[in-house]
């Protein structure tokens, strides 16, 4: 079967490479703020869920379809992408003190027999002391503005910080292996 990943995200494309598969990609046209809930895990699958229902009826019969998103949350809060470099160093600096966490939701639907599949997976990140100094070029540059959370755990300069993680990279960066392999396996058996 065909695999279609529904997600323009750099990250998420190279994860399936990296994972074996070919593979088209297609983005959905959805307004992703006008969709909110206040849970981390339904958001992110209400979210997959609906960039699946919009891509669906432009994908070949015989095509297994994986779309996903993640949030980020902290304190209890859901983390957007920010909107200012004050907000930026803001955030990024509190994760000095507290655990920030990742959600990421994955939906796999069969084309050819409807099955839809569905999970969520979470990443605990705990990070070492650093300095606004530590992270300025990040900020400054501007990449801070394409990552909800205001980092990329899975890239400098935020990866050297990392003391540990409750969970795996792949799925920070936007597409847990373990998760969406399962149900690759699950909407294709």
């Amino acid at each position: 079967m065909k695999i279609v990943l529904g997600s323009g995200s750099a990250r998420r494309r190279k994860i399936l490479k990296d994972m074996g598969f070919d593979f088209e990609v297609i983005t959905a046209d959805i307004d992703e703020k006008s969709i909110r809930c206040r849970d981390p895990k339904e958001l992110t699958l209400t979210l997959a869920r609906a960039k699946a229902v919009a891509l669906t009826p432009s994908i070949d019969s015989d095509s297994i379809l994986i779309t996903s998103d993640l949030v980020v949350v902290f304190d209890g809060e859901i983390l957007e992408k920010p909107e200012s470099k004050e907000e930026a160093y803001r955030i990024a600096l509190g994760f000095r003190d507290k655990p920030v966490q990742t959600v990421a939701a994955v939906v796999v639907t069969n084309i050819k027999t409807g099955k839809i599949v569905e999970g969520v997976d979470v990443v605990t990140i705990y990070f070492k002391p650093f300095r606004k100094e530590d992270i300025e070029q990040f900020v400054e540059s501007g990449k801070v503005f394409e990552h909800a959370g205001s980092f990329a755990a899975e890239q400098e300069p935020f990866s050297k910080f990392i003391d540990r993680l409750e969970g795996t990279i792949e799925s920070v960066a936007g597409l847990p292996v373990d998760l969406t392999k399962k149900l690759i396996e699950e909407a294709v058996g």
